[in-house]
């Protein structure tokens, strides 16, 4: 239980933590300035992809526009069904579409299962937002966010910009890529971020941090299941402070 206090005290308090906010506020302001001065690197592989309309390149998948936004979907080829962490930050997707489309910005999942598989469960999560497939492609594994068995047979895998133990990892994670179209149609890959490098996409995330008991967890994200699934899960339960 937190201690109470007059809202004299409490006033103060807020103040004090205000002011650490507003510093996170303009920390955040200085890192999006880094990251849009990033120099860029050309994609020269012709990548190819399962879509609902056919095979398309990865200059295809921008759409008409020059940005696009790629979140790299744990769903492998023998998978049942995808990610639940994946799936927690995609029920944000489709609300942006829209403003991410007149801002001239492209967005698509890619997972490395079968486009059926793919169609079935964002018919299953009543998704609306474009995912296509990589099977058979490098491109999963080229942004390193999938993984051979003789990746993992190894004892560490390249991800999120280091080497990670191999007893801690699976054959796909998460993860997010930006690229950029030039008037010649030439692609660069942007940016691409990974693990809780993807926290500031999820609202609801942001939400609870501003509630009471915050996200009320053990270990990272533990709460989550997929959206048709909480009806079987128990609700959360108080957590001592």
């Amino acid at each position: 239980m937190n201690q109470i206090v007059s809202r004299e005290v409490w006033l103060e308090a807020r103040r004090k933590l205000l002011a650490k906010e507003k510093e996170a506020t303009h920390l955040r302001d200085r890192i999006n300035a880094e990251r849009l001065a990033l120099p860029w690197v050309r994609v020269d592989k012709d990548y190819q992809f399962d879509t609902a309309d056919g095979r398309k390149s990865l200059s295809d998948l921008f759409g008409g526009h020059s940005q696009l936004i790629v979140y790299h979907f744990m769903l492998g080829p023998n998978w049942e069904a995808g990610c639940v962490g994946c799936s927690f930050v995609s029920d944000h997707f489709d609300g942006a579409l829209p403003h991410l489309e007149h801002h001239d910005v492209g967005f698509v999942a890619v997972s490395r299962a079968p486009l059926e598989h793919v169609d079935a469960y964002k018919k299953r999560m009543g998704w609306k937002f474009p995912w296509v497939s990589s099977f058979g492609s490098d491109f999963n594994f080229d942004y390193h966010v999938s993984f051979s068995e003789d990746d993992l047979a190894g004892k560490t895998i390249f991800y999120n910009f280091a080497d990670m133990d191999t007893a801690s990892s699976s054959d796909e994670q998460p993860g997010l890529s930006a690229f950029y179209k030039d008037e010649n149609g030439t692609v660069f890959h942007t940016y691409s971020s990974y693990t809780r490098g993807l926290e500031e996409l999820i609202g609801t995330l942001m939400i609870l941090d501003r509630a009471p008991k915050g996200r009320n967890e053990d270990r990272t994200m533990d709460f989550v299941r997929r959206h048709d699934e909480y009806q079987d899960a128990p609700k959360a339960q108080p957590h001592c402070h």
